[in-house]
């Protein structure tokens, strides 16, 4: 008789309402800080990553919880919403909180190490590539029917945003955005779940 002595997941369905609790809550924050940074006269921005700055590196915690006015904020804002409900709930808790961490200090030390001198980076963009790789390795990763179909998916309605990695756009961090990517694919292998294990008894 074979007994499985692993807890069953939930399906990802239990965990949308979580999910969208959390992008709800995480978008209220973001334009909340907008708010009074508009009210400071963007002072609250000072506390970006100063890249090769041994103080900037105080940055890499807040920038993602900044940006540079609404618009900049609403075009972060729409991707995240999307890419931060998809990863939520396709993973744990657990999972999903190791891969904004990595993400979050894998975009700003690739913004921190090669960013332009005397320039302050901030926006959450560079968490949301890491989303975009970690849901697009994902698959590869695992390779379970699931995450294979999310990892197209993203393929296809994202694809074109890849290019954000690559220099060329002024003013924008393409180094947050490549080391973004890059911990999040990292994060993808690294946080993938161990194979079940089943224990089996003999009558």
């Amino acid at each position: 008789m074979a007994h499985d002595l692993d807890r069953r997941e939930e399906r990802w369905t239990q965990r949308l309402p979580g999910a969208f609790a959390m992008v709800a809550v995480t978008l209220a924050l973001l334009w909340s800080l907008e708010i009074v940074d508009t009210a400071m006269n963007g002072r609250l921005d000072g506390y970006g990553i100063r890249p090769r700055s041994l103080s900037g590196l105080e940055g890499i915690p807040f920038a993602p919880f900044l940006h540079a006015g609404f618009g900049h904020l609403l075009s972060n804002s729409l991707v995240f919403a999307v890419l931060g409900v998809i990863a939520y709930a396709s993973v744990t808790l657990a999972r999903f909180v190791g891969v904004i961490v990595i993400t979050g200090l894998s975009s700003g030390l690739g913004a921190w190490l090669f960013g332009q001198p005397h320039t302050i980076v901030i926006g959450a963009s560079g968490v949301i590539f890491g989303l975009l790789g970690f849901l697009l390795f994902r698959g590869l990763a695992e390779r379970s029917p699931g995450a294979i179909t999310i990892s197209i998916m993203m393929l296809l309605v994202y694809g074109g945003t890849i290019s954000g990695i690559l220099p060329g756009v002024p003013y924008i961090s393409w180094q947050s955005h490549l080391f973004g990517f890059i911990g999040g694919a990292g994060a993808a292998f690294l946080l993938r779940p161990s194979p079940q294990r089943h224990r089996y008894r003999w009558n």
